[in-house]
Formats: structure tokens, sequence, C-alpha cells
């Protein structure tokens, strides 16, 4: 999980009657930080401090929300308490956090005038640890779903997981993910779909999305509600340019488990992060944020649990009924 990475801390904050929450994700010094965004609705804050090109060299946290555009504002909670601590940016007259930032949309779930807000983003920094980190639909991955052709009745719920690899050497890569996605999720070593769009709104029975649309079936009204985000942390010790590498082939998780995927339709996003410990290879280090990846997603949709009307991986795990 992320937290096996050493110095980052993870914390949640959950409402779940409003089906909402955020995550936030607390750096060590010197953490450096890249990202990727290969969605095409995206939504984000302070993600331009990733760029190699960016005058500020490090990254103090990350903070994936609930509440589509609504939530971006939550990130002051976080700046305020990094602040209270002295983290941030030295700009000699105060510290000023550097906080990227990327939000789902989840206000179809729930109540849509229940967003996170600052003091929602604080809670979850009071909440932050180094320990194991709580799975399914909790933080941002509250009102979190998959499988959206047919709209929401007919999805189903997610959340947010996390894995981790350690390689030979003590190279150490983890990801956390909240998948929200528009497509289906299907575990790529059986080919079997986990979660995704249902028959109809009472059905447990599956519906490819990817072969529907092969054949023209289109979605139609508001379709821009729909992301998965992931962070992959590593402690190897990567430049700006290679951190955000890192995050271009961890992409290659989502690739594998879900779809489609990378649409006109998602937010899709990865955020990369290394604490700068250990020399380690740059393609390594990619290739297992993949694996992460692809790991944290399956585990974001198994261990969610069912809510707002909608059924998660465990309700379809005995006979259908129909």
């Amino acid at each position: 999980m992320l937290t096996t990475i050493p110095g980052i801390r993870v914390g949640h904050a959950t409402d779940a009657k409003g089906c909402t929450g955020c995550t936030v994700v607390l750096c060590p010094e010197g953490t450096v930080g890249g990202a990727d965004v290969r969605g095409s609705a995206a939504g984000t804050r302070e993600l331009d401090a990733l760029s190699p090109l960016h005058l500020v060299p490090y990254v103090h946290g990350v903070l994936l929300a609930g509440g589509s555009a609504f939530g971006l504002d939550a990130a002051a909670g976080v700046m305020q308490y990094l602040e209270e601590r002295g983290i941030g940016f030295d700009v000699q007259v105060t510290r000023v956090p550097i906080v990227p930032t990327a939000i789902l949309f989840d206000l179809r779930l729930g109540d849509a005038r229940v967003r996170p807000d600052p003091r929602m983003a604080y809670a979850a920094c009071q909440q932050a640890s180094t320990g194991p980190i709580p799975e399914g639909s909790i933080g941002a991955g509250t009102g979190a779903t998959v499988g959206k052709l047919f709209g929401i009745t007919q999805a189903m719920k997610s959340g947010l997981g996390t894995a981790g690899v350690t390689l030979p050497g003590g190279v150490m890569v983890a990801a956390l993910a909240v998948v929200n996605a528009f497509g289906d999720v299907r575990d790529p070593l059986t080919g079997q779909l986990l979660a995704g769009a249902r028959e109809t709104p009472d059905s447990r029975r599956l519906v490819d999305t990817a072969a529907a649309m092969r054949v023209g079936v289109v979605r139609r009204g508001y379709d821009a509600e729909n992301t998965t985000l992931a962070v992959v942390a590593t402690n190897a010790r990567l430049t700006k340019v290679q951190a955000t590498k890192m995050a271009q082939m961890a992409h290659q998780g989502m690739v594998r488990t879900i779809a489609p995927v990378h649409t006109t339709l998602d937010g899709d996003l990865a955020i990369a992060l290394a604490t700068g410990e250990i020399e380690a290879d740059l393609n390594a280090v990619g290739l297992t944020a993949a694996d992460a990846v692809a790991e944290a997603i399956l585990r974001a949709v198994k261990t969610a649990t069912a809510l707002g009307g909608l059924p998660a991986w465990a309700d379809l795990q005995g006979p259908p009924s129909r």
C-alpha cells in the first residue's frame, strides 16, 4: 500500500450520507513529483507545479476529492494544515504548501449540495498516518462508481484501493487509486468483468461496455462525470522529468483493467511521487508502478460496499437472481 513508502502518510475524511469525501497524501521533505493526464475531463488545481518546467522543486501533499470542481476548494484545508507546521515552498514571509489536487464527479450518487470543503480536508490531514490504509467506499472513493454507459441507475459502486511492490535492492513502488470510471473494470489475468454497467437497474448481470459501444450503443445526456485518479509513489531518487515518466508509465495499469479508458468522458490522471532515498532504474520503477495501479484498481472494486442504491462487487458474488 502507499504508506509502505517511508514518510508517506495517508488520511481520509468521509461523508457517507452525502456520498462524498476526500483523501490526502502527505509527503516527506524533498519529495519530487510528476503528473500525466490522459482523460479529457480532468478537474485539477496546482497540477502545473509538477511540470519539469515549473519553478518549485518539491511537492508537499496531494489531495483527491469528490464534489466535482467544487471539491477543488478543499485543498485550502491541506494548505492550512501544512502552513501551520511550517511546511511549504519558502517565500520568505511564509511557506506556501504545494498541494496538487484532483477531483472526481460524485454529485449524482448522494446529495449534490454536499461537497468536500477545507474543513473536511483538514480533518483528513489530522487522520493521516503511516499505517494501513482503509480501502473501499471511503475518503475520495466514497461516491465512486463504474459502468455508466446507461447512466448512474445501472452503474455499480466502486471505491479506493491501494497496492505495492518491493523490488530487489529495496526499491519500493506503491499506488493508490480512486476508480470512478465510465467503463467497466476487468481482471486482466482472468478476463472476467468485475464491475460495470448492468442490464437494468434491478439486474446483477453485467453488460460489456466496450463490446456494446462497438455495435453502436452510445451514452446519452451529460457525460463528463467520470475519472480514475492514481497516486504512485516510490522511495527511488528521481528528477521531475523522471517522475513525470513514471506517471506516464503508471497509466498502463488503467489500460489493463478498465475498458474503455482515457475517453473524452473521463478525467483520468496519474500523479507520481519520489521520496529520493535510493537509486533505481526508471524503467523498472515505471513498469512496477503500472502493476501497482492495476492491483489498486482491482482492490478499489473488490473492497467497495453498496451505497446510494448501487450494488458492489461483493453483492454479485452469489447466484444471479435475474
